[in-house]
């Protein structure tokens, strides 16, 4: 506990050094938009938080065609991988001592904080300008979050949604409906969830339903279930909290009393791995599905309804250009490359794209052989349609942390559920204010 809690305030103070610097660095009208002097090719480098080396063997292979085509402009691209649990705090520790990278990937909790830092180039001019780019096939949805004004800074590449992988033979032995036959008679709910988690936890004696990575530190990973309800931790414009609503605390509620009442959920310091058959379900990206193996039956489908109807749920991540770094021309240029229709059905394989073009099941079925046209169908191309992101705000680094203890009290079987959501609304209200 204490290691995160350290971690997250790294993130925090890091991201407003480079809040502070990067306003200060990116507005003067002297340099800000120079095009680089010309010479000799240079070198690229770009932060990911994938150590996975089938993807980072794509990005490469991408990455030197590139290079084989504009010789004169790059010499080399380099992939660092940076692990996803210190991504952040590096990234901004980097920035702001000056040691920025040309490009990196972002996550979208984040995305407001740098959109609105400015440490990040406009990169939509050269996407736009690029040939061949058809930059009118990008979703506007997905673009949403990287916006500001007429200004793009990120590129959207992972649009990931949030599904609910079954484990088909607990279910089964347990008792327990097919998930696939809820969705087609419309009774797939949370509530239809919790049950069929809680008889074949009851069952098997292992997990019933795991919310990934949610481990009681990672509390934005729930979302995929409030969304259900249609709550939300602060308003839209993100200056009030609205953990007391009571739409949330019903969501919360429906959490904690399916994890200490039902046994539907593992408690808090229980590690539950639905990939290695030690759950009955659990919700996670998409892209987890490289995961699965022939061990147990499995299926994926939507994430369930709550009580105001189902929500798409996406994780996303984007690539943005840092004005700090050495080569910010060429890298937008690499970037128009990395990301053109070609290159973006590669990426596919992984990162479900923001093209509409590329958001077919023929298309995706081609780079997901796992997985079936009708669930690709089901879980994809309809879960990245209206879907919404997990929570993004401005100062999200210190409102990640001060949630995260302010719900520590929640996760015990006699928790008062709307005290403990009142006090986090009373910790958060200030940094809500100042944002």
């Amino acid at each position: 506990m204490h290691t995160t809690r350290r971690r997250g305030l790294a993130a925090a103070t890091a991201t407003a050094a480079i809040l502070a610097l990067t306003a200060c660095g990116s507005s003067d009208p002297e340099t800000a938009g120079e095009p680089e002097a010309p010479g000799e090719p240079v070198p690229l480098t770009m932060t990911v938080w994938t150590a996975d080396e089938a993807q980072l063997a794509l990005f490469q292979s991408i990455a030197d065609a590139y290079v084989a085509e504009h010789p004169d402009l790059v010499s080399e691209v380099t992939f660092e991988a940076i692990p996803f649990d210190d991504y952040t705090t590096s990234l901004t520790t980097r920035l702001a001592g000056g040691n920025a990278p040309d490009l990196a990937w972002i996550l979208e909790s984040y995305a407001p904080e740098f959109v609105e830092s400015g440490a990040l180039v406009d990169v939509r001019p050269v996407l736009e300008g690029t040939e061949g780019y058809a930059y009118d096939d990008l979703l506007d949805s997905s673009l949403a979050l990287w916006q500001q004004d007429e200004a793009l800074y990120a590129y959207p590449f992972s649009n990931s949604p949030f599904a609910m992988f079954v484990n088909t033979d607990q279910l089964e032995a347990a008792g327990q409906p097919a998930p696939t036959d809820l969705v087609a008679s419309g009774e797939w709910t949370y509530d239809a969830a919790r049950d069929a988690a809680a008889a074949a936890a009851e069952d098997s004696g292992k997990q019933g339903l795991v919310v990934r990575d949610f481990d009681y530190k990672v509390w934005e990973n729930l979302s995929t279930v409030w969304d259900g309800w249609d709550a939300a931790p602060w308003s839209a414009d993100g200056a009030t909290c609205t953990f007391t609503d009571p739409a949330m605390v019903d969501a919360m509620t429906w959490i904690h009393d399916s994890t200490f009442d039902d046994g539907a959920m593992p408690g808090p310091g229980t590690t539950a791995d639905f990939f290695a058959g030690d759950a009955a379900m659990t919700i996670t990206q998409i892209s987890r599905a490289s995961a699965l193996d022939e061990s147990f039956a499995w299926d994926v489908v939507p994430l369930p309804a709550g009580p105001q109807g189902r929500q798409n749920v996406i994780g996303q991540a984007g690539i943005g250009v840092f004005a700090q770094g050495e080569h910010p021309d060429d890298a937008a240029d690499f970037l128009a490359w990395f990301t053109n229709p070609e290159n973006a059905e590669q990426l596919a394989t992984y990162f479900p794209p923001p093209r509409e073009s590329l958001l077919t099941a023929d298309v995706l079925g081609a780079a997901n052989p796992l997985l079936s046209e009708e669930q690709l169908q089901a879980v994809v191309v309809d879960g990245i349609a209206d879907a919404v992101t997990k929570p993004a705000h401005p100062s999200f680094a210190k409102l990640q942390e001060t949630v995260r203890a302010g719900l520590d009290p929640l996760w015990t079987p006699d928790a008062d559920v709307e005290a403990v959501l009142a006090d986090v609304c009373a910790s958060i209200d200030p940094i809500l204010a100042g944002s």
